[in-house]
């Protein structure tokens, strides 16, 4: 599986190109539209979220409900554009068109792409680069993790995320897999603990007061995934590293870790290596999950857990010190419209960037051109490490 995005912040549609789906996997727009619905909302969102209802019309790879095995076409049509056309607009603009043009970006923000980016391509104009890397994207990358989704639902394998911790507030209780599944979404935080949810808004209230922002971590949990998904024979077949990759490729990541993370540096290998067991109906199994469901970049049929840490975002109300790039002069930096808090639907985003890499690897295990056929090999491998 492999897909590619285009489309800018404010131009006219996102669109998604999806190769690698096999055929015969029944589609639900309405189930893709619900995900896409779940990354628009989250306290602390800015006031895009009220303008962009984003829902998703398919184009190609799709009949009758179900996918035909060709390339599967996914479009995102931005309800804004027309307020934008003449500054997003592909036609060219005459002289006086260009020197009238408004809402030219000279200002970089810190944090953000706007200035490298400008430089890498040469736009005097830094709307050129923030188009294109603003976290707009990631609707496009949730539509694809949605239907990645669905090939893994069929397949028994379930997707969930939730917050652990917003500006330095954190949800440290600990669950069991049933708890959080049936509690991601009872509020605006995606927080299990209702008492920590109410101090990580009040936290999120008193960054938008400051004109700031917040970062936080996320956790993504894959259930019933096969083991020996995934390859110990080289670097770039290893499942948690192409896992990190992916992570860190959502804007504004910057960690990535699995199951206990960074705490593995401060305990005894006693206490961190994850015990075998074996059970007749169940096969192998650990005794903990210390490692996050990994074992030499294979999965070992553990939940997979993926923690990911979200940087505070860069565009503040309180803009800090940059500089002009026309007149080299210092100036605080451009304002663009902005959540003083994007850590519920980052959640949202992660979840469905981990979707796309598992249900990747996972075609990549089985090799199958319709969804039966993927069905049965998944079963069949199942079988044999049960027997093991």
């Amino acid at each position: 599986m492999r897909y590619l995005t285009s489309g800018e912040s404010h131009g006219p549609q996102l669109t998604v190109i999806i190769e690698g789906v096999p055929a015969n996997l029944k589609i639900d727009v309405n189930d893709i539209n619900e995900e896409m619905f779940k990354r628009q909302g989250g306290y602390g969102r800015g006031r895009r979220m009220q303008i962009e209802k984003d829902s998703v019309e398919i184009v190609s790879g799709v009949r009758h409900g179900y996918t035909l095995g060709s390339p599967i076409t996914l479009i995102v049509t931005n309800d804004d554009f027309k307020h934008w056309r003449k500054i997003m607009g592909a036609d060219a603009l005459t002289e006086e068109e260009q020197e009238n043009m408004k809402r030219v970006i000279t200002k970089p923000r810190p944090g953000h792409a706007d200035l490298v980016g400008g430089m890498k391509y040469n736009h005097r104009d830094l709307r050129n680069v923030l188009e294109r890397s603003s976290a707009r994207e990631t609707a496009a990358r949730v539509a694809v993790g949605a239907v990645s989704k669905i090939l893994l639902k069929a397949l028994d394998i379930n997707i969930f995320s939730r917050v652990i911790e917003i500006g330095g507030i954190k949800d440290d209780y600990e669950y069991t897999l049933e708890e959080v599944k049936a509690n991601i979404d009872h509020n605006d935080v995606r927080c299990i603990n209702d008492e920590v949810a109410e101090k990580m808004r009040n936290r999120i209230d008193q960054a938008k007061k400051d004109g700031d922002s917040i970062g936080g971590i996320v956790e993504v949990v894959v259930e019933n995934m096969p083991a020996g998904i995934g390859s110990y024979v080289h670097y770039d077949r290893k499942l948690d590293g192409r896992l990190s990759q992916a992570v860190v490729s959502i804007n504004a990541f910057k960690g990535v870790s699995f199951g206990e993370g960074f705490k593995v540096a401060e305990k005894p290998g006693s206490e961190i290596q994850d015990e075998i067991a074996y059970n007749k109906d169940i096969g192998y199994y650990r005794l903990s999950n210390h490692l996050g469901g990994f074992e030499g970049g294979m999965s070992n049929g553990m939940p997979i857990v993926i923690n990911g840490a979200m940087k505070p975002i860069p565009t503040l109300y309180k803009p800090l010190n940059s500089v002009d790039i026309e007149s080299k002069e210092d100036y605080k930096a451009t304002i663009e419209r902005s959540d003083s808090c994007a850590v519920p639907a980052a959640s949202v985003v992660c979840e469905h960037v981990v979707a796309f890499e598992i249900a990747k690897a996972i075609m990549e295990e089985y090799q199958s051109n319709h969804i039966d056929q993927l069905q049965d090999a998944v079963k069949n491998h199942r079988n044999w490490n049960l027997n093991f």
